[in-house]
Protein backbone atom coordinates (compact mmCIF):
# COMPACT_ATOMS: atom_id res chain seq x y z
CA UNK A 1 0.00 0.00 0.00
CA UNK A 2 1.30 3.44 -0.93
CA UNK A 3 0.78 5.63 2.14
CA UNK A 4 1.55 8.80 0.15
CA UNK A 5 4.00 10.13 2.71
CA UNK A 6 6.89 10.86 0.36
CA UNK A 7 8.20 14.34 1.20
CA UNK A 8 5.68 15.00 3.98
CA UNK A 9 7.12 17.11 6.79
CA UNK A 10 6.95 15.55 10.26
CA UNK A 11 7.94 16.42 13.82
CA UNK A 12 8.23 13.65 16.42
CA UNK A 13 8.86 14.37 20.11
CA UNK A 14 10.41 11.88 22.54
CA UNK A 15 12.25 10.47 19.55
CA UNK A 16 15.64 9.29 20.79
CA UNK A 17 14.60 5.74 21.74
CA UNK A 18 11.72 3.30 22.06
CA UNK A 19 8.36 4.12 20.51
CA UNK A 20 9.41 7.58 19.30
CA UNK A 21 12.50 6.27 17.54
CA UNK A 22 10.51 3.50 15.88
CA UNK A 23 7.97 6.04 14.60
CA UNK A 24 10.74 8.24 13.18
CA UNK A 25 12.32 5.24 11.45
CA UNK A 26 8.98 4.13 10.01
CA UNK A 27 8.15 7.60 8.69
CA UNK A 28 11.62 7.90 7.14
CA UNK A 29 11.16 4.51 5.48
CA UNK A 30 8.03 5.89 3.79
CA UNK A 31 10.04 8.80 2.40
CA UNK A 32 8.86 11.45 4.85
CA UNK A 33 11.12 14.25 6.04
CA UNK A 34 11.36 14.05 9.80
CA UNK A 35 12.54 16.26 12.64
CA UNK A 36 13.27 14.22 15.76
CA UNK A 37 13.45 15.94 19.12
CA UNK A 38 14.30 14.70 22.62
CA UNK A 39 16.45 15.76 25.54
CA UNK A 40 19.49 13.60 24.75
CA UNK A 41 21.41 15.07 21.82
CA UNK A 42 23.96 12.24 21.70
CA UNK A 43 21.25 9.57 21.50
CA UNK A 44 19.38 11.54 18.84
CA UNK A 45 22.45 11.94 16.64
CA UNK A 46 23.45 8.28 16.97
CA UNK A 47 19.94 7.21 16.04
CA UNK A 48 19.77 9.60 13.07
CA UNK A 49 23.09 8.24 11.79
CA UNK A 50 21.72 4.70 11.89
CA UNK A 51 18.72 5.70 9.75
CA UNK A 52 20.94 7.41 7.20
CA UNK A 53 23.23 4.37 6.98
CA UNK A 54 20.39 2.16 5.74
CA UNK A 55 19.55 4.61 2.95
CA UNK A 56 16.65 6.64 4.33
CA UNK A 57 16.43 10.42 4.71
CA UNK A 58 18.47 11.40 7.75
CA UNK A 59 16.18 12.97 10.36
CA UNK A 60 16.96 16.49 11.47
CA UNK A 61 17.74 16.36 15.20
CA UNK A 62 16.88 19.08 17.71
CA UNK A 63 17.70 18.54 21.37
CA UNK A 64 15.54 20.29 23.94
CA UNK A 65 13.32 20.03 26.99
CA UNK A 66 9.72 20.27 25.86
CA UNK A 67 8.45 20.79 29.41
CA UNK A 68 9.74 24.36 29.07
CA UNK A 69 7.46 26.72 27.13
CA UNK A 70 10.36 28.62 25.56
CA UNK A 71 11.95 25.34 24.43
CA UNK A 72 8.73 24.24 22.75
CA UNK A 73 8.66 27.46 20.77
CA UNK A 74 12.34 27.12 19.84
CA UNK A 75 12.00 23.51 18.72
CA UNK A 76 8.94 24.24 16.60
CA UNK A 77 10.62 27.26 15.01
CA UNK A 78 13.85 25.36 14.25
CA UNK A 79 11.91 22.40 12.85
CA UNK A 80 10.02 24.63 10.41
CA UNK A 81 13.24 26.41 9.44
CA UNK A 82 14.92 23.07 8.72
CA UNK A 83 12.25 21.33 6.61
CA UNK A 84 9.35 23.77 6.15
CA UNK A 85 5.97 24.04 7.85
CA UNK A 86 5.18 20.91 9.85
CA UNK A 87 2.34 18.84 8.38
CA UNK A 88 2.45 15.86 10.76
CA UNK A 89 3.03 16.09 14.50
CA UNK A 90 3.55 13.02 16.67
CA UNK A 91 3.50 13.90 20.36
CA UNK A 92 5.37 10.95 21.83
CA UNK A 93 7.25 12.37 24.82
CA UNK A 94 5.96 11.40 28.25
CA UNK A 95 6.54 9.11 31.19
CA UNK A 96 4.80 7.21 33.97
CA UNK A 97 4.41 9.10 37.25
CA UNK A 98 3.09 6.87 40.09
CA UNK A 99 2.18 9.18 42.98
CA UNK A 100 1.23 8.73 46.63
CA UNK A 101 -2.16 9.91 47.85
CA UNK A 102 -0.54 12.96 49.46
CA UNK A 103 1.71 13.84 46.50
CA UNK A 104 2.96 17.42 46.43
CA UNK A 105 1.67 20.12 44.12
CA UNK A 106 5.09 20.13 42.47
CA UNK A 107 4.81 16.42 41.63
CA UNK A 108 1.39 16.89 40.07
CA UNK A 109 2.51 19.94 38.12
CA UNK A 110 5.53 18.04 36.76
CA UNK A 111 3.34 15.11 35.72
CA UNK A 112 0.95 17.36 33.81
CA UNK A 113 3.74 19.45 32.31
CA UNK A 114 5.36 16.35 30.81
CA UNK A 115 2.26 14.43 29.82
CA UNK A 116 -0.33 17.07 28.91
CA UNK A 117 0.88 20.67 28.77
CA UNK A 118 3.75 20.03 26.35
CA UNK A 119 1.37 18.20 24.00
CA UNK A 120 -1.01 21.16 23.96
CA UNK A 121 1.79 23.69 23.55
CA UNK A 122 3.59 21.87 20.73
CA UNK A 123 0.31 21.36 18.89
CA UNK A 124 -0.44 25.05 19.30
CA UNK A 125 2.88 25.93 17.69
CA UNK A 126 2.38 23.87 14.52
CA UNK A 127 -1.39 24.12 14.13
CA UNK A 128 -1.53 27.57 12.47
CA UNK A 129 0.48 26.32 9.47
CA UNK A 130 -1.73 23.24 9.18
CA UNK A 131 -4.81 25.45 9.20
CA UNK A 132 -3.39 27.69 6.50
CA UNK A 133 -2.64 24.62 4.36
CA UNK A 134 -5.99 23.03 5.26
CA UNK A 135 -4.25 19.73 5.92
CA UNK A 136 -2.54 18.18 8.91
CA UNK A 137 -2.15 15.16 11.14
CA UNK A 138 -1.76 15.21 14.94
CA UNK A 139 -1.14 11.89 16.69
CA UNK A 140 -0.70 11.70 20.46
CA UNK A 141 0.94 8.69 22.09
CA UNK A 142 -0.99 8.52 25.34
CA UNK A 143 -1.62 5.79 27.93
CA UNK A 144 -4.00 3.32 29.49
CA UNK A 145 -7.23 4.52 31.07
CA UNK A 146 -7.58 1.74 33.65
CA UNK A 147 -5.36 2.86 36.57
CA UNK A 148 -4.25 0.42 39.22
CA UNK A 149 -3.42 3.28 41.57
CA UNK A 150 -2.78 7.00 41.44
CA UNK A 151 -0.55 7.93 38.52
CA UNK A 152 -0.08 11.52 37.42
CA UNK A 153 0.63 10.44 33.86
CA UNK A 154 -2.65 8.55 33.53
CA UNK A 155 -4.61 11.59 34.73
CA UNK A 156 -2.70 13.80 32.31
CA UNK A 157 -3.18 11.43 29.38
CA UNK A 158 -6.91 11.32 30.11
CA UNK A 159 -6.83 15.09 29.76
CA UNK A 160 -5.05 14.67 26.41
CA UNK A 161 -7.82 12.36 25.18
CA UNK A 162 -10.59 14.82 25.98
CA UNK A 163 -8.66 17.86 24.76
CA UNK A 164 -7.81 16.03 21.52
CA UNK A 165 -11.43 15.01 20.97
CA UNK A 166 -12.53 18.62 21.28
CA UNK A 167 -9.76 19.80 18.98
CA UNK A 168 -10.59 17.13 16.42
CA UNK A 169 -14.10 18.50 16.11
CA UNK A 170 -12.92 22.10 15.80
CA UNK A 171 -10.47 21.44 12.95
CA UNK A 172 -12.04 18.48 11.12
CA UNK A 173 -13.42 20.56 8.26
CA UNK A 174 -10.00 22.09 7.71
CA UNK A 175 -8.52 18.75 6.66
CA UNK A 176 -6.77 18.17 10.00
CA UNK A 177 -7.20 14.94 11.94
CA UNK A 178 -6.37 14.38 15.62
CA UNK A 179 -5.99 10.88 17.06
CA UNK A 180 -4.64 9.16 20.16
CA UNK A 181 -2.73 5.88 20.45
CA UNK A 182 -2.40 4.49 24.00
CA UNK A 183 0.33 1.86 24.24
CA UNK A 184 0.04 -1.10 26.51
CA UNK A 185 3.31 -2.55 27.76
CA UNK A 186 5.75 -1.78 24.94
CA UNK A 187 9.44 -2.64 25.41
CA UNK A 188 11.48 0.40 26.48
CA UNK A 189 14.06 1.51 29.02
CA UNK A 190 11.22 2.49 31.37
CA UNK A 191 9.42 -0.85 31.01
CA UNK A 192 12.66 -2.75 31.63
CA UNK A 193 13.11 -0.85 34.90
CA UNK A 194 9.52 -1.30 36.00
CA UNK A 195 9.20 -5.01 35.22
CA UNK A 196 12.05 -7.35 36.20
CA UNK A 197 11.61 -10.91 34.83
CA UNK A 198 9.46 -12.30 37.67
CA UNK A 199 7.15 -9.27 37.84
CA UNK A 200 6.93 -9.21 34.04
CA UNK A 201 5.81 -12.83 33.85
CA UNK A 202 3.19 -12.33 36.55
CA UNK A 203 1.86 -9.15 34.92
CA UNK A 204 1.59 -10.78 31.50
CA UNK A 205 -0.23 -13.82 32.89
CA UNK A 206 -2.73 -11.62 34.72
CA UNK A 207 -3.26 -8.79 32.23
CA UNK A 208 -2.04 -9.35 28.65
CA UNK A 209 -4.16 -11.87 26.71
CA UNK A 210 -1.71 -12.05 23.80
CA UNK A 211 0.95 -13.34 26.21
CA UNK A 212 3.87 -10.94 25.82
CA UNK A 213 4.92 -7.31 25.89
CA UNK A 214 4.91 -5.52 22.55
CA UNK A 215 7.77 -4.00 20.63
CA UNK A 216 7.88 -0.38 19.41
CA UNK A 217 7.57 -1.75 15.88
CA UNK A 218 4.14 -3.16 16.83
CA UNK A 219 2.82 0.37 17.40
CA UNK A 220 4.65 2.45 14.79
CA UNK A 221 2.73 1.14 11.72
CA UNK A 222 -0.56 2.40 13.15
CA UNK A 223 0.92 5.85 13.73
CA UNK A 224 2.32 5.96 10.20
CA UNK A 225 -1.09 5.00 8.80
CA UNK A 226 -2.81 7.71 10.86
CA UNK A 227 -0.24 10.19 9.56
CA UNK A 228 -1.00 9.39 5.95
CA UNK A 229 -3.44 11.10 3.59
CA UNK A 230 -5.36 7.84 3.17
CA UNK A 231 -6.50 7.94 6.82
CA UNK A 232 -8.51 11.10 6.18
CA UNK A 233 -11.79 9.80 7.69
CA UNK A 234 -10.31 8.73 11.03
CA UNK A 235 -10.30 11.47 13.66
CA UNK A 236 -11.13 12.01 17.32
CA UNK A 237 -10.28 8.41 18.15
CA UNK A 238 -8.45 6.51 20.90
CA UNK A 239 -6.92 3.32 19.46
CA UNK A 240 -5.06 1.13 21.98
CA UNK A 241 -2.11 -1.03 20.94
CA UNK A 242 -1.87 -3.29 23.95
CA UNK A 243 -2.19 -6.98 23.10
CA UNK A 244 -5.79 -7.04 24.32
CA UNK A 245 -4.98 -5.60 27.76
CA UNK A 246 -7.76 -2.97 27.72
CA UNK A 247 -10.97 -4.20 29.34
CA UNK A 248 -13.31 -1.46 28.20
CA UNK A 249 -13.46 1.28 25.58
CA UNK A 250 -10.75 3.83 26.39
CA UNK A 251 -11.88 7.20 27.71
Amino acid sequence: MNLKLEGRRCLVTGASAGIGASIVESLAREGARVVATARRSDALDKFADSIERVGHHRPVTIAGDITEADEVKRIAKEAAAAIGDIEILVNCAGGSRPLPIDASEEAWEESFSLNFTQVRRMTGEVLPAMRRARWGRIINITGIMEPRGINGAIAAKAAVHLWAKGLSRDVAREGITVNNVPPGRIESEQIARMYPPKERSEFVDANVPIGYFGEPSDLAPLVVFLASPISRYITGTVIPVDGGMTYFGAA
